[in-house]
């Protein structure tokens, strides 16, 4: 089997689409331990399908030859959880340990960086000191990680032949018939995200990065990553909470708010966004519930629970993103992620100085990064990096190489997320003409893009109002709902025969029709992949009389990958 990079690609696909497989050994068990009952506010779901998890994925660790003793030994990390943000805070985090002074690098050492999901290239999820890992990297510890779980599924299973409790699960099993095949391939590996993050760990160590910034998949206290081990954590961040995956965290903000709360750690600074609640009651009870879990969870597990006020965050105002950097996050709603991020960051210093002031005879001289709280009075490398923290697809602006259009680029796909971009939208297109075209490019495939698209759009309406000749309100005047496919479904050239079945466009047609409601001078589209809906949308623009098209494109994390593989062809995966 080849050892390259395509070849890491194409046995990664293989995971991705085998997530139901059984693995060939039982998970292990573990004993269940109930709540006190007078921590009613903070009790897990009853029935808690993800129990499991943290035994699996300690075991998988195991099987790919990683301990957490190996990992608390020579990683100190910020563990990032929640809902709305967290991307951005880990950018914002990177950037500000990567992109410091000499003092705070000194102190930060190289510094690893793992996120989902990837946009463009899968190592996008692996970076260090900002950058993605090489390709020739990304291949060599990912078939360390196969290799090393092959291997140690064949010890297994030869442990059960012999009929010894000596596999990983530490029990003897029932031999079972596996072909060599099988031994080698998907079946004795974890899932996609799981065999990601042990790449991930793997790489850090082997690179040597001393600070990492690590973000939860799902949750929090069952997401994979909530194996590293408590000594490895300087401080984790709980960012903004909203209502997404409620099959696996619930349905309510305190149900969520619970699971995410997991990556407390004893001892150490958890930072969270102050929740108050706005305008109505039924608001302003539902945050103090969650901020009631909040504490209760981080009291729970021994951490302390800062809490970052709105009030402290405005009236310091954020730092805004640099005009001269590509790719840097804007929208006024970041403020509050660089805060928290600040926060943590000098916390994360502070913890590392402290660690090596006492391991050092001589009480080197330390980077003084913590001496004011405030975020008044943050060091200059901090508002440098800020400026040019950069995260591809959230609130993202580009020029078309093609055509007069500015895309105006965000992944949102809560109700939450997308009235954030709604403001952030306004406030580019008041910057230009009122000669100006604005397109809608959307999709959401997994939730009700209909809603979705309906909360968008008054949003927009009510923060930015272009007034019609008839006197109706529009803001676009076409809309484009496409699938996340990638490119047209194929048919054979041959007979002309359909080799791919017709693509349902049901949510798509479902959304134009919500779209229509509101905007009723809007022309829309429906389309089945986003290359078509790139062509359209360049179509349109160039019947613009050469006035500027300012095209926004939301709604999905897929929605956007895919477009930005389409606006960027030559680019590498």
């Amino acid at each position: 089997m080849a050892r390259t990079y395509e070849s890491a690609l194409s046995h990664l696909a293989a995971l991705q689409s085998n997530r139901a497989i059984t693995s060939l050994f039982s998970p292990p068990t573990i004993p269940a331990s109930p709540l006190p009952p007078d921590a009613v506010a903070s009790k897990a779901p009853k029935q808690d399908l993800n129990a499991l998890a943290i035994p699996e994925m300690l075991a998988w660790l195991q099987r790919a030859g990683l301990s957490q003793d190996d990992l608390a030994a020579k990683l100190r990390c910020i563990h990032v959880a929640g809902t709305k943000g967290k991307g951005s805070v880990c950018a914002y985090l990177t950037a500000l340990l990567a992109r410091g002074d000499e003092d705070i690098r000194g102190v930060a050492g190289k510094v690893g960086t793992y996120t989902s999901p990837h946009l463009v290239s899968v190592r996008e999820r692996i970076a260090i000191d900002g950058s993605p890992i090489s390709r020739d990297l990304f291949a060599r510890y990912f078939f360390e990680v196969w290799d090393a779980c092959t291997e140690a599924a064949r010890a297994e299973l030869a442990a059960q032949q012999a009929g010894r409790p000596d596999g990983v699960n530490g029990r003897a099993g029932e031999a079972k018939a596996v072909s060599e095949e099988e031994l080698q391939g998907p079946a004795t590996k974890p899932f996609y995200f799981r065999f990601l993050t042990i790449v991930a760990l793997r790489a850090f160590l082997g690179e040597g990065v001393r600070s990492a910034v690590i973000e939860c998949g799902i949750g929090g206290e069952y997401d994979s990553t909530n194996v590293l081990p408590p000594s490895s954590i300087t401080a984790s961040v709980v960012t903004q909470l909203g209502i997404d995956h409620v099959g696996m965290l619930g349905g309510t903000l305190p149900e969520i708010a619970w699971h995410k709360a997991g990556v407390c750690k004893p001892g150490r600074k958890c930072f969270t966004r102050k929740l108050e609640g706005k305008g109505s009651t039924e608001a302003v009870v539902t945050a103090q519930k969650t901020m009631q879990v909040l504490r209760q969870r981080a009291q729970e597990k021994g951490a302390a629970l800062v809490e970052v006020a709105d009030g402290d965050v405005e009236r310091w105002g954020g730092i805004n993103a640099s005009d001269n950097a590509a790719g840097s996050l804007e929208g006024g709603f970041q403020k509050y992620n660089q805060a928290l991020a600040v926060h943590a960051a000098r916390e994360h210093l502070r913890v590392l100085a402290s660690e090596s002031s006492s391991n050092s005879s001589e009480g080197g001289q330390r980077a003084d990064t913590t001496t004011n709280e405030s975020l008044h009075n943050i060091p200059s490398s901090f508002t440098s990096a800020l400026q040019y923290a950069r995260l591809r697809g959230r609130c993202e602006t580009r020029e078309d190489e093609h055509a007069p259009i500015t895309w105006l680029i965000d992944g949102a796909h809560t109700a939450e997320s997308l009235t954030e971009v709604a403001r952030w939208f306004a406030g580019k297109i008041s910057q230009y003409t009122s000669k100006a075209r604005a397109i809608l490019l959307f999709n959401q495939q997994d939730r009700d893009a209909a809603k979705l698209v309906s909360g968008l759009l008054e949003d927009i309406k009510a923060n930015a109002v272009t007034p019609t000749d008839q006197g109706e309100t529009t803001i676009f005047t076409h809309a484009v709902f496409s699938r996340n496919d990638l490119k047209p479904r194929v048919i054979s050239s041959d007979n002309g025969e359909e080799t791919e079945p017709e693509r349902d466009l049901s949510v798509q047609k479902a959304a134009a029709e919500a779209l229509r409601a509101i905007f009723l001078a809007t022309s829309t589209s429906a389309l089945d992949n986003v290359a078509d809906a790139v062509a359209e949308v360049r179509a349109l623009a160039s019947r613009n009389d050469g006035e500027r098209t300012m095209v926004l494109a939301t709604g999905s994390l897929h929605l956007v990958g895919a477009l930005l593989r389409t606006l960027e062809p030559d680019a590498k995966d």
